[in-house]
């Protein structure tokens, strides 16, 4: 897991760096995990664009990821390769559970292919395993953190991240979040070990305008650079 940066035969490429990839064992996604992904341009039902600057891109679909996990209890799974998801930050991991269920979770930094894990309410605290937080031992770094139980990780979910589980008070749980904030949650609530992999994703450098329209981002005007009547900071008179 690296970063590649190119010759720079074009402007563009001058200052563009992208990940080199060393992490991912395959390729092809598990097609009975794939849902069509319809895009809407930051417009909502009535078509009207309530998220700007988004629209154009890559075509792609939409892995289905397992972020809750309660329906394998005690069922263990080995991991059978670790893919790039364009929909993420995060890599994510293709399970192959011991009773035939395929599923796919985010990969968390240390989860080689060949390695067994499990989801259940006294396994071992090992990384990629996933349990209420009443049972992990404190001082652990945890992600895909539920709020509710039963509800599916919301906390956690990008390349990088991780929170570190502090103290146990009652029927809480005191965790410290990435950006440095104390947060509770329920000690019922499931987190899975580990911190998500792919940490050198924020140092990836876009490099050209190009690349980012791939990516669905569509060019970002200031409102200080707009006419009074398009903009409240626009004019410059004052």
């Amino acid at each position: 897991m690296g970063l590649k940066q190119y010759k720079p035969n074009t402007p563009g490429q001058r200052g563009m760096s992208v990940s080199d990839f060393a992490d991912i064992t395959k390729s092809a996604p598990e097609k009975t995990l794939l849902e069509p992904l319809k895009r809407r341009g930051g417009r909502n039902n009535r078509g009207i664009i309530t998220a700007r600057h988004r629209g154009g891109g890559s075509k792609r679909r939409y892995r289905i990821i397992d972020f809750k996990r309660n329906d394998r209890d005690e069922i263990p799974a080995k991991v059978v390769g670790i893919e790039y998801d364009p929909n993420r930050s995060a890599r994510i991991a293709l399970l192959h559970y011991a009773d035939g269920i395929k599923r796919y979770i985010l990969a968390p930094l240390g989860l080689d292919v060949g390695m067994h894990i499990m989801a259940g309410q006294k396994v071992e605290p090992e990384i990629g395993n996933c349990m209420p937080l009443e049972s992990i031992p404190l001082g652990m770094k945890v992600h895909n953190i539920e709020l509710n139980p039963g509800q599916g990780g919301k906390i956690a979910r990008s390349a990088g991240m991780g929170a570190t589980l502090m103290a146990k008070e009652g029927d809480r749980a005191v965790l410290l979040m990435p950006s440095g904030e104390l947060r509770t949650t329920q000690l019922k609530c499931r987190a899975t070990l580990g911190t998500i992999g792919n940490i050198e994703h924020s140092l990836i450098k876009v490099g050209k305008a190009g690349k980012s329209r791939h990516m669905g981002r569509r060019p970002h005007v200031r409102g200080s650079a707009m006419n009074p009547v398009d903009h409240p900071m626009g004019g410059g008179e004052g």
